[in-house]
């Protein structure tokens, strides 16, 4: 039974989720502060974190940024409750190390896709060593080579670093401009901008062939590496 920690001050719809959650046979504990929350995950070591944004001590976006810079929690799937709507917020939640963003109101149905959603989405990818395998796709890090089906993968640099962080973070949502920081130098950034990681997406998807949907787009955000 998947262990969900509900992190919302507004004790009626805590309570009201606690029950939702428990009746879709997960086990659910609720808490209204950022330092509770704090305090739960270290105590409890939930499965997943509901984190609401507007808490009376701290905001959610401080409390995830705080989780996910602690080796202990830095895994653990976080969906973001919120009533902030805006693209702007979606945008920083995920930078921020969120893995799902869900605005209120909502339905019961829903919310439970989506945790099991995220859930499916940290399952490890199978590897050995340094070899990423996701189905038809393999990564062979060490040796800088890419197959679909068993056949080699013409790839640039840049390409097979992109692919390889998409891989490595396998489920977590990856903004342009993280791809950007992450893959290009220093000196090339100075000369591209932010369009550039779209080019090289949609360069890397017609080369993956069938294995082209395993990078997914999340619309206004960024890049994904399908879970499954």
């Amino acid at each position: 039974m998947a262990k969900v920690l509900v992190v919302e001050d507004e004790p009626d719809i805590r309570q009201m989720l606690v029950r939702q959650l428990r009746d879709s046979g997960f086990e659910a504990m609720g808490v209204g502060t950022a330092k509770e929350a704090l305090e739960s995950v270290r105590a409890e070591g939930p499965d997943l974190i509901l984190l609401d944004l507007m808490l009376p001590d701290m905001d959610g976006l401080e409390v995830c940024k705080r989780l996910r810079r602690d080796p202990v929690t830095e895994r653990i799937p976080i969906i973001m409750v919120t009533a902030r709507a805006s693209e702007m917020d979606r945008i920083l939640g995920f930078e921020l190390g969120a893995d799902d963003y869900l605005t209120k109101p909502f339905s019961p149905r829903e919310l439970v896709l989506r945790i099991r959603r995220s859930m499916d989405r940290q399952q490890p990818a199978p590897t050995n060593g340094d070899l990423l395998v996701f189905g038809e796709l393999t990564v062979d890090v060490p040796g800088h080579r890419v197959l679909v089906r068993g056949k080699g993968v013409d790839i640039t640099a840049t390409e097979f670093r992109l692919l390889t962080v998409l891989a490595r973070r396998r489920g977590r949502v990856q903004t342009r401009e993280h791809l950007l920081q992450e893959v290009w130098t220093h000196g090339e950034r100075d000369e591209i901008d932010v369009r550039t990681v779209d080019t090289h997406v949609r360069r890397l998807r017609e080369k993956l062939g069938s294995a082209a949907d395993l990078v997914e787009t999340v619309r206004g955000v960024g890049y994904r590496f399908a879970a499954s």
